[in-house]
């Protein structure tokens, strides 16, 4: 199971990074808008066969890198889930594991750019989620409120307070009207 779809980093980070990260010298994918349908899995037929290809040779590239970094991210949880991982959709924990999967994917596509690392956006968000990954396998991060060991562990949150009874009623204060 992919823990980043190609239509979610086509949200972000956006068609035109992954058509520079994906194409390759022989392979270039130049067309913007070819990227994104090829990403969302829309209609294709405005291009041509060797620009539909190239794009495809991009979404493959891409491909490989997520399927690289949910190994990854799953070598971490295995040390404390049981795989595959099934969060709901929608709940913090999927958006959680679906945001370290695209800066781990960001950095294996980045790997051959030169830039300094200690203000790169792209390393520090890989290094930030290896960091939390790493808490996690630990027990020291939750993926939310659907975790499925901290669910577990814990009580429900239901809190009732009680007090003295009432000092003054309707019989004490009958006398003083």
């Amino acid at each position: 199971m992919a823990y980043i779809t190609l239509p979610e980093l086509a949200e972000r980070p956006g068609p035109r990074e992954l058509a520079q990260l994906g194409s390759t010298r022989e392979h270039d994918v130049r067309d913007l808008a070819l990227m994104d349908a090829t990403l969302r899995g829309l209609d294709r037929s405005a291009w041509s066969p060797e620009e539909i290809a190239d794009a495809d040779a991009a979404a493959a590239r891409i491909s490989d890198a997520v399927r690289e970094a949910d190994a990854l991210i799953d070598g971490f949880l295995a040390q404390r889930y049981v795989l595959p991982l099934q969060l709901p959709p929608t709940s913090t924990g999927k958006n959680v594991v679906t945001s370290w999967s695209r800066a781990i994917t960001r950095y294996l596509l980045n790997k051959d750019r030169v830039t300094q690392e200690a203000t790169d956006p792209v390393v520090r968000d890989y290094k930030d989620a290896l960091r939390l990954l790493q808490l996690a396998a630990d027990g020291k991060f939750s993926l939310g409120e659907t975790d499925p060991i901290a669910g577990s562990r814990t009580s429900p949150t239901d809190v009732r307070i009680t007090g003295a009874p009432n000092a003054f009623g309707r019989k004490q204060l009958r006398h003083f009207r």
